[in-house]
């Protein structure tokens, strides 16, 4: 099947089916909100629970059951679908769930897959940036449309590992900078990339590194957001092995550990700097790390207070017709 074959959408040019795997996660979960209030695609969510997958079918959502370490799930949820958002577990299992996944995509017929990867330069040494390497590499050679979401520290992790916990914001890159981007901006370059499909954007890697600061420069803006005093603890790469082995399997954990060794000693220079393509795609400014605070202050003060950070989970309400 040609490019231009895939281009030319399946079950209803008007209206192309989206998938989204990893809708429950950070991206995954925002992207769905973007795409159910737009007439022009339909969206598929999936889910690896089939008590979820059953939950939200009985309220009226096109949801599918798809285990990404099962290949045997993939052509159902695959049917009828023209697009689709790939963003994996942070798991070796990367490797496999990608490959296998892009064959089923290519039999199924699919137009275009939209890839969540890593924010780094090509030549990179940090394992689990070289995975999405590798994946972007077997995605652009499948004969399928493609577009490469390239995100640098998402600002969502201020609220998780990195959250300030009794007025102290722990940063593992020693005195360098980070590059930030808020979720909702990656959400929204992808769902408008979904949306307007392969003949606009097949091909393309959109950088999504809006702001470059280091600790004490986040600590200042939480400080003034909350009004609390958050100090800064600038620490290494040792220091956060305890942290990485405690939420993640071991080898994504080693390869967190190694990034923040590269960042700190500068071989992830590319990390600490700002490459911002989110105001060409959604067409207007990313948000500053100042103003991705406000929207989430009462979170962020209560994790300063000692509240720690407050999670969530996908309901039908997200993702139910009224929202279309």
């Amino acid at each position: 099947m040609s490019k231009q074959e895939r281009y030319s959408t399946k079950s209803n040019p008007q209206k192309p089916t989206v998938l989204v795997i990893g809708s429950t996660g950070q991206v995954g979960r925002l992207l769905v909100k973007e795409l159910v209030q737009n007439s022009k695609v339909s969206v598929r969510i999936t889910s690896r629970r089939k008590e979820d997958v059953e939950r939200l079918r009985e309220q009226g959502v096109d949801a599918v059951y798809l285990d990404l370490d099962n290949p045997e799930t993939f052509a159902l949820a695959l049917a009828g679908v023209n697009r689709a958002f790939l963003s994996t577990g942070y798991t070796v299992a990367m490797l496999f769930q990608s490959k296998v996944f892009v064959d089923a995509a290519y039999k199924a017929g699919l137009e275009h897959i939209v890839h969540l990867g890593v924010f780094a330069d090509w030549d990179c040494t940090a394992l689990h940036f070289t995975w999405h390497q590798l994946v972007e590499r077997y995605i652009e050679s499948s004969g399928i449309g493609w577009t490469h979401l390239h995100p640098a520290m998402f600002m969502e992790n201020l609220l998780g590992f990195l959250a300030p916990k009794d007025d102290l914001l722990t940063v593992y890159w020693e005195k360098q900078r980070m590059g930030w981007v808020a979720a909702s901006d990656i959400a929204a370059v992808a769902a408008d990339v979904l949306t307007e499909g392969p003949r606009k954007h097949h091909g393309k890697n959109y950088w999504m590194s809006t702001e470059a600061l280091d600790g004490p420069e986040v600590a200042a803006i939480l400080s003034e957001v909350t009004g609390r005093t958050i100090n800064c603890k600038m620490t290494g790469a040792d220091d956060a092995k305890a942290l990485f082995s405690s939420l993640m399997e071991h080898w994504y954990a080693i390869s967190c550990v190694e990034l923040m060794r590269q960042v700190s000693d500068g071989r992830m220079a590319s990390h600490c700097s700002v490459r911002n393509d989110v105001p060409s795609i959604i067409t207007r400014p990313a948000l500053t790390l100042r103003e991705w605070a406000k929207q989430h202050w009462n979170q962020l003060f209560a994790a300063a207070q000692g509240a720690g950070p407050s999670g969530g989970t996908l309901e039908a309400r997200d993702v139910g017709p009224g929202n279309r």
